[in-house]
Parts: structure tokens; C-alpha cells; sequence
């Protein structure tokens, strides 16, 4: 393999009366339209709700952006363009608030009979479960604590989280365990055996399980999966 040369960001292209200009950048007050696109980055799997509950596609017209989402995209822009000292987390930080602020207008304009993660949300009873699942991943819930804690019966809230989110909370806590632990693997040199304490399990082999159920490998052949492909990646 050949390491490929970074492509200087950003790539600006411009189209002005007729005409592809590369590398050209069109006075904005000369401009009809002007496109900024941008990347964020985070973990698809092995279990990421918010993004499942999303669209391939979103599309919020401009009339319903907020005056301070607006700032932050000029911000952004401007970001990217200058490269000050500092630019790269400002930048990091302003993606964050655009993200959070379209998944928010979004979850706005479902309809009130919508069902999914992002409706549960909403949810008086479904939303506080999930808040409290993930404030408090480790902590050794049961079904009847958790139907204490927001305010309704065990079954009550078996069935209601189902309609919603779409499986029962002990599996979804499953889940967002597996989630959190999958990050640790990848990012810490922690071993298998603390992190599984950390996310929850009482012990390694438990959390094996849980990981391997939905992940498709233990968590030590998973983290040197990672590390193999990071390492392809940079070659």
C-alpha cells in the first residue's frame, strides 16, 4: 500500500457564469446559491439508536432555521476556511450543536402517533426510562425498578417501551451496554474483564456473551479487529 497525500480542506469549487472554477472561491454576494458540507463522525455499531431512528436522508428547509443555528453555520465556515490555532475543536464543537439542533427540529415535526426511538423520547414515561438507562448504564436494573422509577407497573412499561423502541428495556440496557463497552475496547487498553465491571457485568464471561450475541465476536477478537483496520487505514 501507498500512503495517499490529505487533501488539503477545504476543496472549494466553484460554478461561475458557465463556468467550473476548481479551487475558486465566488464572492457570496455574487453567488445565487452557496453549499457548505460537512462530516461528523461517530459509531454506527454495534448499536447506535439515535442514528437508527433517523433518516438516509433529512431535509429541514432554511425558513425553519433558528437566527443562532444560522450563526453557527456561518461560524463553521468561517472555521474551516481561516484554520486559526484551535480551529479543528472549534470545529468539532460546532458540528456537535448543528447535529443535536437538526435532531431535535426533526423529532418536532413527527406526528404525535409516530413510534420509534426518537418518538419514545417524547414519551412521558418511555423518555424518562431511557434517560434513566442511559445516565445509569451500570447500575443492576430490573424491570421493577425501573417501573418505580417512572411511574408505572412492570408490564405497563414492558409493553409501552416495546411499542416504542421496538424491544424491552433490559435488552435495549443490554444493548447500550455493549455500545459503551465496544468504545472503551476501542479507545482505552483497559482489559475485557474491567470493562466489563465498568459497563455493568458481574463478570467477563457475562459480558462476553451479551457482546458476542450482538456484535458477532468476543470483545477481544473485536478489539484487535479495530486495531488491525486502524492500522490498515494509516497504510
Amino acid at each position: 500500500m501507498y500512503a495517499t497525500q490529505p487533501v488539503p480542506k477545504p476543496i472549494p469549487v466553484a460554478y461561475y457564469r458557465g463556468t467550473v472554477l476548481p479551487g475558486s472561491i465566488v464572492p457570496g454576494d455574487e453567488a445565487q446559491t452557496v453549499l457548505i458540507c460537512g462530516f461528523i463522525g461517530c459509531d454506527l455499531r454495534p448499536f447506535n439508536p439515535l442514528i437508527a431512528a433517523l433518516p438516509r436522508m433529512l431535509h429541514l428547509p432554511a425558513e425553519r432555521t433558528s437566527a443562532w443555528i444560522a450563526r453557527v453555520i456561518a461560524q463553521a465556515a468561517k472555521e474551516s476556511t481561516q484554520r486559526r490555532p484551535g480551529a479543528g475543536a472549534v470545529l468539532e464543537r460546532l458540528s456537535e450543536m448543528m447535529f443535536v439542533d437538526t435532531a431535535r427540529r426533526y423529532l418536532d415535526t413527527l406526528p404525535e402517533d409516530a413510534r420509534g426511538w426518537l418518538a419514545g423520547l417524547r414519551d412521558r414515561y418511555v423518555g424518562r426510562a431511557l434517560g434513566l438507562l442511559h445516565e445509569r448504564p451500570a447500575h443492576d436494573w430490573t424491570i421493577d425498578e425501573l417501573g418505580r422509577e417512572v411511574g408505572l407497573s412492570r408490564s405497563a412499561l414492558h409493553g409501552r417501551f416495546v411499542q416504542f423502541v421496538g424491544q424491552p428495556p433490559m435488552r435495549y440496557l443490554a444493548n447500550w451496554r455493549v455500545q459503551i463497552g465496544s468504545r472503551l475496547l476501542r479507545e482505552t487498553h483497559r482489559t475485557v474483564a474491567a470493562i466489563a465491571q465498568e459497563v455493568g457485568y458481574e463478570s467477563e464471561a457475562a459480558f462476553s456473551r451479551a457482546f458476542k450475541r450482538l456484535v458477532g465476536l468476543p470483545p477481544a477478537a473485536w478489539r484487535k479487529s479495530q486495531a488491525a483496520q486502524a492500522a490498515h487505514a494509516t497504510t
